[in-house]
């Protein structure tokens, strides 16, 4: 930090977060409305993590990988979430320096788990529709973890180099991002005239993840509807449709939204739309997801409707 202040231009030992609107009269409304997204979206997540853990009949590798992805979701809801609802009620947001690394390094590294946790869930649904015989044998809990554990290592590595090469450059312009939480793009507009590299990292990783995700998902799913074509039984089919629905929702929104976001050139970007864009993968679809998943899940409503009459009991 202090051969990057000597550097410098400015001394920078923390920033501004400009939050989602500069508006009073919206502050307070917006304020008490992310505060219900974000305890819907801690309550939905942290449910589906507990009730996938204490039911017996959620112990399959489909729930093991639904909650890693609650899991996800609940971790980087909650990186950015906090910290921008204080936005709404101080008249400035001030964010210290390393705060916003740690901030930036955990969110990189939890919505890349997510890119890569919806395409793994792709694979696991290919195995259960293509190969149901032997799904169990395929899907073992030891290829379970290494798809799990992959997957967070390759995040947080892309993500500590992504932090490293944009904080060892030098902040020329200003303290202030025009965001609500430290990312990339916004920390990349103050920084000084030599950060075309890291410019490229960013784009480099986010064409990577991005397309081969997306290509495990198109494959999977390809692999998946000549199979439902070749099913004689309509029951057959409306089945294997139904376990796939959710999570190709899910997909459509998420990766449609991120490529909207991180493929376009850094001179094309409005941050406006992009605050957008953000509140939406990062604070919306959290919310949505176990949403998603659960009322349209026969297996997860039973296990909520268990554990609910346990509890009853209990009480009585």
């Amino acid at each position: 930090m202090d051969k990057m202040n000597q550097t410098s231009s400015i001394q920078v030992t923390e920033f501004i977060l400009m939050g989602i609107t500069d508006n009073p009269a919206l502050q307070i409304p917006l304020f008490f409305v992310f505060l219900i997204i974000y305890l819907i979206t801690a309550l939905g997540n942290l449910g589906l993590i507990i009730l996938t853990v204490i039911d017996s009949h959620l112990k399959t590798p489909m729930y093991f990988f639904l909650r890693n992805l609650a899991f996800i979701d609940l971790g980087y809801s909650t990186a950015i979430g906090p910290k921008m609802l204080v936005n709404f009620v101080v008249e400035k947001n001030f964010i210290s320096y390393i705060e916003c690394a740690i901030q930036l390094v955990t969110f990189i590294t939890l919505i890349i788990s997510e890119l890569f946790m919806l395409s793994v869930m792709a694979y696991d649904r290919y195995v259960a529709i293509c190969n149901p015989l032997l799904y169990m044998v395929i899907m073992s809990d030891k290829m379970c973890y290494l798809l799990v554990s992959i997957p967070y290592l390759f995040s947080f590595f892309t993500a500590l180099l992504t932090t490293i090469k944009i904080f060892m450059s030098n902040f020329w312009k200003s303290n202030i991002i025009s965001h609500f939480y430290c990312d990339s793009l916004p920390l990349l507009s103050i920084l000084c005239k030599d950060a075309k590299d890291v410019e490229l990292i960013i784009l480099s990783f986010s064409a990577f993840n991005l397309g081969f995700s997306l290509m495990v998902v198109l494959v999977s799913y390809g692999l998946i509807l000549m199979a439902i074509l070749r099913m004689k039984s309509a029951e057959g089919r409306r089945k294997a449709f139904s376990t796939c629905g959710s999570h190709l929702t899910v997909v459509v929104v998420f990766y449609g939204t991120l490529t909207f976001m991180y493929m376009q050139p850094k001179s094309s970007h409005s941050f406006d739309t992009d605050k957008m864009a953000a509140v939406f993968y990062t604070l919306v679809i959290p919310m949505l997801n176990p949403l998603i998943y659960s009322l349209r899940n026969k297996e997860v409503k039973g296990a909520l409707r268990r554990v609910i009459e346990k509890q009853s009991k209990f009480l009585h």
